[in-house]
């Protein structure tokens, strides 16, 4: 279970939140899309099987989870993983978004 952090209450007071990830799932994903309303962004995962990418036929993508946030979530998900993704590219490198530059 991921570590609990401290908050400050309005009160003055600390107040901790306890992760419950008992009914968590993992999920594999190699693709993602998203698409949004002034409510609510859709982001959906799936996972491209193709085993030959220089094919020129159609490629099916079996989209496997979707979740939905509401635009501040969202906004939170996007500083949380731009951060991640700068940690990341300082200790291994740059990540090229282009698949046929993929090491």
């Amino acid at each position: 279970m991921p570590d609990n952090k401290e908050q400050p209450a309005t009160s003055g007071e600390r107040r901790s939140i306890n992760w419950d990830d008992s009914k968590m799932q993992t999920t594999y994903a190699n693709v993602v899309n998203a698409t949004s309303t002034r409510e609510e962004v859709s982001i959906f995962f799936g996972t491209n099987q193709t085993w030959n990418p220089n094919t020129t036929q159609d490629v099916t993508i079996q989209l496997t989870d979707r979740m939905v946030l509401n635009p501040y979530a969202a906004k939170r998900l996007s500083v949380l993983l731009a951060g991640i993704i700068t940690e990341y590219e300082k200790r291994f490198g740059e990540l090229p978004l282009d698949a046929q530059q993929k090491v």
